[in-house]
């Protein structure tokens, strides 16, 4: 389980694919020394396994159907990368919950300055749409931030630049894959109403509606 909060930037310094999967190296020496073998380490809000540590990082493997379901497939050697190290027990919650599963793949529909702040609108697929509500959150490569606006197409958040300064959107651009996890909260709501005999008619209206 992690916050969405991101304590480092890392760079993909060796990356080699094969049919088994990726294998990734990430660059990251100011948290190295807080990793141990099968740590948890979120990248790009991807739960991933640490294999091996060294002084300047850590290594990593990829398997197939998390490249299929999410945006690192399109990442390639010195990509920056968001990192954050799992959350334990009395750490306390800044962001929201993260999971660290990506539930699809989105896409920067544009950046722009408004002020000392930036507005970044995110195209998402049409499955997860149901589950974003203004002012909630949701995680944007591994990213917690508040839904500032919704359209037909997706939402838009807004970034101050403490955050941009400190995570990988400072690179980003129209058009780039990103990493999108729904509120898990969300989602435990809906499988509730889905079991529930007595509400999933309602329910089936709705996603028809939708």
């Amino acid at each position: 389980m992690f916050t969405g909060l991101i304590q480092s930037v890392g760079r993909i310094s060796r990356l080699t694919a094969s049919t088994d999967g990726t294998r990734m190296h990430i660059h990251c020496p100011e948290l190295a020394g807080r990793i141990a073998a099968d740590d948890s380490i979120a990248t790009n809000g991807v739960c991933l396994t640490a294999e091996s540590v060294d002084a300047e990082g850590f290594s990593t493997f990829v398997m197939p159907v998390t490249l299929e379901k999410t945006a690192l497939a399109e990442l390639s050697e010195d990509a920056p990368v968001n990192l954050e190290l799992a959350l334990r027990f009395g750490d306390r919650l800044g962001g929201h919950l993260v999971q660290g599963h990506v539930n699809g793949i989105g896409r920067v529909r544009g950046i722009e300055a408004r002020g000392d702040s930036w507005w970044v609108s995110v195209d998402v697929p049409l499955a997860l749409r149901r589950y974003l509500i203004l002012e909630g959150s949701i995680a944007i490569d591994g990213i917690s931030l508040t839904i500032a606006a919704l359209d037909a197409e997706g939402l838009s958040v807004s970034i101050i630049p403490h955050t941009l300064a400190n995570t990988n959107l400072r690179t980003r651009s129209a058009g780039d894959a990103v990493n999108i996890e729904v509120d898990v909260l969300a989602k435990t709501i809906e499988g509730l109403l889905r079991a529930d005999p007595t509400l999933r008619k309602a329910w089936s209206h709705l996603e028809s509606d939708a």
